[in-house]
């Protein structure tokens, strides 16, 4: 796929990506080259495929290679040893940023900066937390975080993401203490694990912590559903969409609680947690509180967006990262973002996922190389 760019690259780059949804990028002139996805690069041959794409367009002539800044990631372990063993110069590009710096270079955006609504499953930050909810401004050059959800910590790491279940647990034990433990849906075995995950916690072990929006949509569902696991990322926040798209809207959002701390808003669940299961003893079918939370999280945008343009006076928001399929979400933030007058900004020709990062990676390494 050929994207013409809103102005001409002074070195040519080769971005590679990421490891879920890989899909390098080879940026000259005014035009940027993306290849192919790959889907997961933590399976050997699909590795084996991206190592051997990289090096076959490196010997187009590409001066800088950019990878991700995540440290575990195989796209930039592979990268940086590729730009060391070719000598080539090398740059590392923050994920959300390179997601909203995707999406401005599709709408040919130039010395401008925008709202940024960054929302997906984790992607490593500045602070060495995952993120995955944040408000910034950003232009190509650089972005500063405004606003983010707060943290929740990843109990087992990786595992969380397919045994919801934690996500849960983890949001209610910081809404409710330990009380949550009984609730009706909290399954026996699951109250038998809770020891030993509240001690992975707070002894810090394995449980890293993240500010992501797609794992809030899993503790939500897990929650709401009554769906303890999941055999694939983001099953539990499909299910929830799907159960809310079956609610016939308007009716009355969830609220967050907004605080501030050391210069950023941090948004607070605790809130929404309290009244889904506020709803969920008074016997509200689910539909409308899958419904309510959605559009919960649409509401949110728009108040976030409101005071960050009070105080910058930027009008433009770019909406990106994977929780942006759900198509419900979606929908509902456009339009509320329109009832504020905002331009609202989103992905044309790329997906919103992780498969339009290296786009990002390769127009923002043009300022930084």
């Amino acid at each position: 796929m050929k994207i013409k760019l809103p102005f001409k690259m002074k070195k040519a780059v080769l971005a590679a990506g990421g490891d879920i949804k890989n899909r390098i990028c080879f940026a000259r002139g005014n035009a940027a080259f993306l290849e192919p996805i790959i889907n997961d690069l933590g399976i050997w041959n699909n590795l084996r495929k991206f190592q051997n794409l990289l090096e076959r367009r490196l010997k187009k002539g590409a001066k800088v290679l950019v990878f991700d800044q995540h440290p575990a990631y195989f796209s930039s372990r592979f990268t940086q040893d590729l730009s060391r063993e070719k000598k080539v110069k090398s740059v590392a590009i923050w994920h959300h940023h390179a997601h909203i710096a995707s999406c401005m270079a599709e709408h040919g955006l130039v010395n401008k900066k925008v709202i940024a609504v960054a929302f997906d499953g984790t992607g490593f930050g500045r602070d060495g937390n995952l993120w995955g909810g944040e408000f910034l401004i950003a232009d190509y050059r650089n972005f500063s975080r405004i606003a983010r959800f707060d943290y929740i910590p990843l109990i087992g790491g990786e595992k969380a993401i397919y045994e919801v279940w934690r996500l849960s647990a983890a949001w209610l034990y910081k809404t409710l203490g330990q009380n949550f433990l009984k609730l009706k849906f909290f399954k026996l075995a699951h109250r038998k694990e809770w020891p030993v995950l509240l001690k992975m916690w707070q002894e810090k072990f394995n449980s890293p912590l993240a500010s992501s929006v797609g794992r809030l949509f899993d503790a939500a569902a897990a929650l709401i559903l009554n769906l303890p696991k999941v055999k694939y990322e983001a099953q539990a926040a499909i299910a929830l969409e799907r159960k809310a798209s079956k609610y016939k809207l308007p009716c009355r959002p969830y609220s967050f609680e907004i605080s501030k701390k050391k210069g950023e808003f941090i948004i607070m669940p605790q809130p929404v947690f309290r009244q889904i299961v506020s709803d969920l003893k008074k016997g509200v079918k689910k539909e409308e509180i899958a419904a309510r939370f959605h559009l919960g999280i649409a509401e949110l945008i728009r108040q976030m967006c409101r005071r960050i343009k009070k105080k910058s006076s930027i009008n433009t928001v770019v909406l990106s990262g994977g929780v942006f399929q759900n198509r419900l979400l979606f929908k509902l933030s456009q339009k509320l973002l329109k009832e504020e007058g905002f331009t609202i900004l989103t992905h044309k020709r790329l997906p919103c996922s992780d498969a339009s990062l290296a786009l990002g990676q390769a127009v923002i390494a043009n300022y930084a190389a």
